[in-house]
């Protein structure tokens, strides 16, 4: 039930972010790939802190009594929440890094923006010499 209701939680979540969010900051992400990837896997790595459970998966063992140990929050133990978000922070801080050390070299290279008369004319033809979508016919 825990993964049915984090898969609920993210997928609100991930629509509202690339329907609303999106719409209200304009910026470009054609593929949605922050609103699904990025706000999705954020809201699951928390989710999964609070929701984790011992009964499912005894990943710190089990007490004396042979219960398990509790993992999440609905466990008890809190401090997974934490955990998870450290570990957030961190794939966070390595996406950042990367991103833009990345955005650097093809600047550098190639560049980032064609020119405004290929944009004009449209990515499909001016990269690639044809049309996507045919859209007189």
């Amino acid at each position: 039930m825990s993964a049915l209701l984090i898969g609920l939680i993210a997928g609100i979540v991930c629509s509202f972010m690339v329907f609303r969010v999106k719409r209200f900051f304009g910026y470009d992400d054609s593929l949605d790939a922050f609103g699904v990837h990025g706000v999705g896997g954020t809201m699951g790595a928390l989710l999964t802190g609070l929701l984790a459970s011992g009964a499912i998966n005894a990943a710190f063992g089990k007490d004396a009594a042979g219960k398990p140990l509790a993992i999440g929050a609905v466990d008890g133990n809190w401090h997974q929440v934490g955990n998870q978000a450290i570990g957030m922070g961190i794939g966070w801080a390595l996406s950042i890094v990367g991103t833009l050390a990345l955005l650097f070299l093809v600047d550098k290279t190639i560049g980032l923006r064609v020119s405004p008369e290929e944009e004009n004319a449209g990515l499909d033809l001016s990269q690639h010499g044809e049309e996507a979508y045919d859209l007189n016919s």
